[in-house]
């Protein structure tokens, strides 16, 4: 954990520091062994930090070293050596020191909770009973590789149609509070009756041109409400209960949470744990309806139904996936079946996408073409009248 720690040097002067401490009062050791004078000890914000650590890039570079025929103590020592951030050394140092008084792997890395998530410390326990860390690792970089490929092409997805929203509503805003405004003045100087809508359209225009302080004040408000709004959600069904509320996204959000459920699941079992102390170590990475059936699902596996029956009972399978698991429960192999299983999800989910895009993009490109375009007819329509007066 960071903490930030005001002291006073021998020679009078405050000094202000960042520290990577387990606790207050390492925070403070640590700063005292330096022979300053600790006044103020704080700790860093509210929520959970890596400290600058990728857990893929920390594995990858760890799993190489193992498979060159490093022990685990003589890889992380190579690795410190080589570290220039000094909140990453500080971190393989304090594990370096763990292994070094005869903890385990797994017991170090829970040490510091705040830096490895409960995923990662549960797969470092399951290969220190199988002895073959680097089979584990490897398992968790494939693991998380798929994930950020699947929410790197939702991302990639989502950024066009923003843009294509941006820079129409941006040019939409610009024809009505400059442009449209200079040609009410235009207008209203030859004596001529317009049409309906290009008078109504000219009037928004000089009014917007006249409040437009008004009008600001009035789009920073709606923002900030829709801003609050959105972060209230969040916080009460996180990013899949947000997109869970607009229409038809519903059953596309629900088919994404499972993929990543039986991954993560797959990845746990394969790697040797139950599937009962699996299960626990998921609930905390699902959104809330889906954790209150996996809590659910897993009584009724402790009272002996089996897996493909609980999850059926509680909506956490679709008939694919259904008949998938009971074919793991068949052969004994649940592990790869649930990993074939989001594999599969994962390829609806990118099925999906591509027809979204392909479908979806054009017609938001026409939307703000008519919008734009009609906003041009509307300002030439009097002087289509008056050329056809002249004609």
């Amino acid at each position: 954990m960071q903490y930030e720690v005001r002291a006073l040097s021998p020679d009078a002067v405050v000094e202000q520091l960042s520290i990577d401490a387990l606790d207050e009062a390492d925070a403070r050791r640590q700063v005292e062994a330096r022979g300053l004078f600790v006044s103020k000890v704080k700790r860093r914000g509210g929520a959970r930090t890596r400290g600058g650590i990728s857990l893929v890039l920390f594995s990858q570079e760890l799993l190489a070293l193992l498979s060159a025929g490093l022990g685990v103590v003589e890889a992380l020592e190579a690795l410190l050596e080589k570290e220039a951030n000094p909140a990453l050394a500080n971190v393989l140092g304090r594990l370096l020191a763990g292994l070094r008084e005869g903890k385990r792997f797994s017991s170090v890395l829970a040490e510091q909770a705040d830096r490895f998530p409960p995923l990662y410390i549960g797969i470092v326990k399951a290969a220190e009973g199988t002895s073959d860390l680097p089979r584990s690792l490897a398992r968790y970089i494939d693991y998380q590789q798929r994930i950020d490929t699947v929410r790197a092409k939702i991302v990639s997805a989502a950024i066009y149609p923003m843009i294509l929203l941006a820079v129409g509503g941006a040019v939409s805003g610009f024809l009505i509070t400059y442009v449209v405004p200079k040609f009410a003045e235009v207008y209203q100087g030859a004596g001529r009756d317009l049409p309906f809508m290009s008078r109504l359209m000219l009037s928004w225009g000089q009014f917007a041109a006249n409040h437009t302080g008004l009008l600001l004040a009035g789009v920073g408000a709606l923002a900030a409400l829709v801003f609050f709004g959105v972060r209230h959600m969040l916080a009460r069904g996180g990013v899949a209960g947000l997109l869970a509320r607009l229409p038809g996204l519903r059953e596309r959000v629900r088919i994404y949470e499972l993929s990543r459920l039986y991954l993560t699941l797959g990845m746990l079992s394969e790697g040797g744990i139950p599937i009962v102390h699996a299960i626990d170590t998921v609930q905390s990475m699902v959104s809330p309806a889906v954790r209150a059936g996996l809590r659910q699902a897993r009584l009724e596996i402790e009272s002996g139904l089996p897996l493909s029956s609980a999850f059926a009972a509680n909506g956490l399978t679709t008939p694919i996936s259904l008949r998938m698991l009971r074919v793991g429960e068949r052969t004994g192999d649940m592990g790869p079946m649930l990993t074939q299983s989001a594999a599969f999800y994962d390829g609806e989910i990118s099925r999906w996408i591509d027809r979204f895009t392909r479908t979806f993009e054009p017609l938001l490109m026409a939307a703000i073409g008519l919008v734009v375009g009609a906003i041009v007819v509307l300002l030439y329509m009097p002087i289509f009248d008056l050329a056809g007066d002249m004609s």
